[in-house]
């Protein structure tokens, strides 16, 4: 190594004895002051908080501009220039002036990639497991680096040596203690610099705003400084490869289901701040707030999202902590268990965020049902369960009925199709499905009603002696309905587990949505023949929401789901009747 490398950055050598480069913003601008080409490489996913930021994929090589930030850096992927975390990269450099091959190690969490591609190789190692740089400057083409067949110049990676699987193990280690650490910082600020101001100021947000913009940020706050703590007594900070951070995730499991209500009221903050922001008063307003507590030059909206993005990063730093734990380490099966513990949550995160964006479509299914009455769907259901036509019988009159049933969560709503127009509904009442327990009905007589059933199961009222039968044509569609009633048990106590909800201000949006679709529909139903009632759809099959074998993780477990066509479910329910309110 020359003596120049050795005076920018600082030198010291691992347990293995392999030299170790590690430089610092200062270093970083000294090498591009001095006409060095800086690149980054990504190591995490960046998702953008403000406009002047750089979004990048883990992988993605980033070329560096300014480094004079600790934190925050400048950078560019092909036209795009912005900001971006100093702390989600490793770096990188290209000597224009360099004249002889050099021996320089890379990233370990990047090597796996990189090793792969043989079209784009940055290195070549030897029988000896010495690593030399390939000969050829590399470009930055759409994030990825793209070795130039001209040999006039070679490549210096100063990012971490090729170590053994614990010292990988204790980078990742490290990377999680430093983001958490950086998360605890804007969190406080979110509440010492934002909300604590906006409390004092009644004159300009009343109680409801608060909750709204804010959501349940100080319990999250409470929540990660407990967890925070219990992660430092685990960190070895001499040997962090020997730290066992699995159990701490599986004591907090539990406490981390306070995100789902952030995650669920984020689109409402949006909304709101994007309401208030056009007052210039409130724009100084959080400005003076940011200044105030010294916080970087990112808006609010952008610390709100800082929660959002920080449960959806659980697993991904998880998978790659497993990655690189041996099966005989102490933590190994912690660290397993975690992952699939945060796997979890951020699925059933997901799942509520698509819950809540169906809630529109259960608002227009009401208003094409003729004759409503009491309470809307909304005011206690989240979630269509299943739908089908059923003949039934209540005990107090004893005369068989056929119905079309809709189990939604916490009640069973019962329509009667008109006599001419079969795809029209009439509202006919509703059972609270709280208050009753499913009972499977043998073939035979039946004793409650004295009639001969097949293919039947009741609801029995657990206080009182009320009891309704209802009888499939055929024993698969029983089945069906079977595993709806359990699945539908199953969605509620998890939704009380999380303290799951519709707002206030979403059921309003989900009435003006009727309103405005309904209109619509007014204007453009001239000439449009009736549509056609289609068969059920078996709501057990949950491949729509079942992530594909081979899927990166870091799709399947973002909080903005992938974007997928409708589900057939509700493009059969959407035709059951035209709009007639």
């Amino acid at each position: 190594m020359e003596t120049g490398e050795r005076e920018r950055g600082r030198v010291h050598s691992d347990r293995g004895g392999y030299p170790v480069i590690q430089h610092g913003p200062r270093d970083v601008n000294d090498l591009i002051s001095g006409g060095s080409i800086v690149s980054a490489e990504a190591v995490w996913d960046h998702v953008t908080m403000a406009d002047r930021e750089l979004a990048f994929k883990a992988g993605d090589v980033i070329k560096v501009l300014d480094a004079s930030n600790k934190d925050w850096w400048w950078g560019q992927i092909d036209n795009d220039e912005g900001w971006f975390p100093a702390s989600f990269v490793r770096v990188e450099t290209h000597s224009p002036q360099s004249q002889t091959k050099q021996l320089f190690y890379i990233n370990p969490i990047a090597a796996p990639r990189l090793s792969n591609t043989s079209p784009k190789l940055w290195v070549n190692q030897d029988e000896s497991g010495a690593v030399e740089a390939v000969e050829g400057p590399s470009e930055v083409h759409n994030g990825h680096v793209e070795s130039s067949p001209n040999p006039t110049s070679d490549c210096l990676c100063l990012g971490q040596p090729v170590q053994n699987r614990d010292q990988m193990r204790a980078n990742v280690i490290n990377e999680i203690m430093s983001t958490e650490r950086h998360y605890i910082k804007h969190l406080k600020d979110i509440c010492e610099g934002y909300l604590r101001h906006c409390k004092k100021r009644r004159d300009m947000f009343n109680e409801d705003q608060l909750k709204m913009i804010f959501g349940n940020v100080e319990d999250i706050y409470r929540f990660q400084l407990g967890f925070v703590r219990d992660l430092e007594k685990q960190f070895n900070t001499d040997e962090p490869h020997l730290s066992e951070i699995g159990p701490c995730f599986l004591e907090h499991q539990d406490g981390f289901w306070i995100y789902s209500e952030y995650c669920n009221n984020h689109v409402d903050a949006c909304m709101e701040l994007a309401r208030l922001m056009r007052d210039a008063r409130f724009q100084h307003f959080f400005e003076a707030c940011r200044l105030e507590q010294q916080m970087m030059d990112v808006a609010i909206d952008g610390f709100l999202l800082c929660p959002v993005q920080k449960i959806c990063k659980y697993p991904l730093q998880l998978a790659e902590l497993l990655k690189y734990t041996v099966q005989d380490h102490s933590d190994y099966r912690y660290v397993a268990a975690a992952l699939a513990v945060m796997r979890n949550v951020t699925q059933q995160i997901n799942e509520r965020k698509r819950r809540l964006e169906n809630i529109d479509k259960i608002a227009q299914w009401q208003a094409s049902v003729l004759d409503w009455e009491g309470e809307d769907i909304l005011d206690r259901s989240s979630e269509l369960v299943y739908t089908g036509e059923l003949s039934w019988i209540y005990q107090p009159y004893g005369r068989s009925q056929t119905r079309v049933f809709f189990l939604f969560d916490h009640q069973l709503v019962l329509c009667k199709k008109d006599l001419i127009r079969r795809d029209v509904l009439y509202y006919k009442g509703r059972i609270d499905i709280d208050h009753y327990e499913v009972v499977d009905a043998l073939d035979g007589r039946d004793d409650d009603f004295n009639v001969s059933v097949k293919s039947a199961f009741k609801l029995r009222h657990r206080e009182c002696e009320d009891i309704h039968l209802f009888i499939a044509k055929k024993l698969e569609e029983k089945i069906r309905w079977l595993r709806a009633f359990h699945e539908e048990r199953k969605m509620v106590q998890e939704d009380e587990k999380i303290g799951f909800e519709i707002s206030e201000y979403q059921k309003r949006q989900a009435a003006m949505t009727v309103r405005r679709v309904t209109k619509q529909k007014g204007a453009g139903r001239s000439g449009s023949g009736p549509p056609v009632y289609p068969p059920p759809i078996d709501p057990m099959n949950l491949s729509p929401y079942l992530l594909p074998d081979g899927q990166c993780q870091a799709d399947g477990y973002e909080y903005g789901e992938p974007k997928r066509s409708t589900s057939p479910f509700w493009q059969n329910l959407s035709r059951l009747a035209p709009f007639k309110k």
